[in-house]
């Protein structure tokens, strides 16, 4: 028979799906959260969900966000699209214990992406006795269009706004999956993980979670933060005439393709590597839905954010995402085969005087080689894109958390390191999202061998071990290792591969350089 809950807004009904260990859970699909944001509502902030009368069937995965699937070349996904994934092995009894809540951000660079089973699905993690949220959010210029006039109320960051609007749904019901919403894990990979960075940092999300993992994505990554060019975009689609409140309701009357098909060819234009940071949240100015009001390396230095423990780090040979999107034909080949090293630049270095941009992209040209060096490229936009953003908040939180921050680096190469997966690529190293394969089942994995077992049992251990205990190695693991957090002054991290092994300073003398370089984000 169908599991059947009640919320605070009505009933579900939901199925059932069986992990990998061979056990059944509860599953229920596309819970909606957020009231259909279309009409007057698109690009606003979010409200939430209106009550229902009767059983709502919860069973299929009909609502994810408008985007363009690049390598069907086809547009799927609809606007009303805020809806979440609730994953439980037991309801509430009197027999059961409320268990610790995982709630997981998909990626995808804020324009495309998914909490879709095919690519996220739930049996890895399920084997472990959590309760397992996937959210969805608004993506591109519908969930990130950012005006200055503030008679128009949108001022940005509307994406970020439907999360802190799932967060609330679950405080509010997930006691009745068995959750524990004192107990909240959030966890992102790359846009999600910057999702999750920006939710510590946002004074909006204060008590609506406990730990959070920041999976190969940072608020300081040159992606992550924009000053979206509102003037060219309207110039370049011959509108620059228009005031802010006639380009809006031209947007707001246009059909969802057509917004989306201005947001791309604007982006293209653009000749951006992997489309990154054009379309991104935004500092706002004071308001009364605002998000982030304050410069994200501001707010760490700072330590006035949500003090919780943290688990981040990213993968070693993040950059092999550029050559393979360039083979799926996602992006430029010739983008990627010769990098414009401007853009691997931070996106708020305060650099004023040309020759001070100059004697930096020099910098990274001498030490990385990128057009005569392939593995330099490919270590370049590791370090540019990921890695040295992710490094330094990382070391600054430490500095101002009274909470563990514990740091990693993914080096596993194995058979299901997914983005690597998708074009059978041999080279060595993890690439952007390769540990995704590992904590979710995807559409890729068929035959699991005992190795990709043992791998993914390693990391669902630490990354639930980190919900339930607040530590990803408590002194009673199967782990035989003690993963010790970043402390008085010695960058300690994890080294996850086929082994797990403790090291100091990852990356050292890639990373030095780019401490200068950062450096300048907070002089001004």
């Amino acid at each position: 028979m169908a599991p059947i809950v009640q919320l605070a807004e009505g009933k579900i009904s939901g199925g059932t799906r069986t992990d990998l260990n061979g056990e059944k859970f509860h599953s229920f699909l596309c819970i909606p959260y957020g009231k259909a944001p279309i009409g007057e509502l698109r690009f606003k902030a979010p409200l939430p969900v209106e009550p229902w009368e009767g059983v709502k069937e919860v069973i299929t995965e009909d609502k994810i966000a408008f985007q363009k699937n690049i390598l069907l070349n086809t547009y799927i996904g609809q606007e009303d699209c805020l809806s979440l994934h609730v994953f439980t092995r037991k309801l509430p009894s009197e027999e059961t214990k409320l268990k610790p809540v995982m709630v997981f951000i998909h990626g995808g660079g804020f324009v495309q992406g998914s909490h879709e089973t095919t690519t996220y699905g739930p049996e890895h993690l399920m084997t472990e006795d959590i309760v397992l949220v996937t959210i969805t959010y608004r993506l591109g210029l519908l969930g990130f269009l950012s005006l200055k006039d503030e008679s128009l109320d949108v001022p940005g960051n509307a994406g970020l706004k439907d999360q802190v609007l799932a967060l609330k749904w679950i405080q509010r019901n997930i006691k009745n999956f068995n959750g524990d919403s004192n107990n909240v894990t959030i966890f992102g990979e790359s846009a999600g993980g910057a999702s999750v960075e920006y939710l510590l940092l946002s004074p909006s999300t204060k008590g609506l979670f406990h730990k959070a993992i920041v999976q190969s994505g940072s608020t300081l990554n040159p992606w992550a933060l924009t000053n979206f060019p509102l003037t060219e975009f309207a110039k370049f689609h011959g509108k620059a005439s228009m005031t802010e409140k006639e380009l809006l309701k031209s947007l707001r009357d246009a059909p969802v393709q057509e917004v989306y098909d201005q947001q791309l060819n604007f982006v293209k234009s653009k000749k951006l590597l992997a489309d990154l940071g054009l379309i991104s949240p935004v500092i706002e100015k004071p308001n009364p839905t605002a998000f982030l009001t304050e410069k994200p390396i501001d707010i760490i230095h700072s330590g006035k954010y949500n003090d919780v423990p943290v688990i981040i780090g990213y993968n070693n040979s993040e950059g092999l995402f550029a050559d393979i999107m360039a083979k799926l034909k996602m992006i430029d080949e010739q983008l990627v085969a010769n990098i414009p090293l401007v853009q691997m630049l931070p996106y708020d270095t305060n650099f004023t005087e040309t020759q001070q941009v100059k004697r930096l992209v020099d910098k990274l040209s001498n030490f990385y080689h990128p057009e005569a060096d392939p593995v330099g490229r490919i270590n370049l936009i590791t370090d540019a894109v990921f890695a040295a953003g992710i490094q330094i908040s990382a070391k600054n939180q430490a500095k101002v958390s009274k909470n563990p921050v514990y740091f990693y680096r993914f080096t596993l190469n194995g058979g299901l390191n997914l983005m690597k997966k998708m074009i059978n690529d041999q080279r060595p190293g993890a690439c952007h999202a390769d540990e995704m394969g590992y904590l979710f089942k995807t559409a890729l994995a068929t035959d699991l061998k005992d190795e990709d077992k043992t791998s993914i049992k390693q990391l669902v251990t630490l990354w639930t071990n980190f919900a339930k205990f607040c530590n990803p190695t408590p002194s009673e693991n199967n782990l035989n290792i003690e993963w010790k957090p970043i402390q008085n002054g010695q960058f300690n991290f994890l080294d996850i591969g086929k082994q797990l092994k403790m090291d100091v300073n990852p990356d050292l003398d890639r990373m030095n350089i780019w401490d200068d370089i950062y450096q300048c984000i907070s002089n001004k």
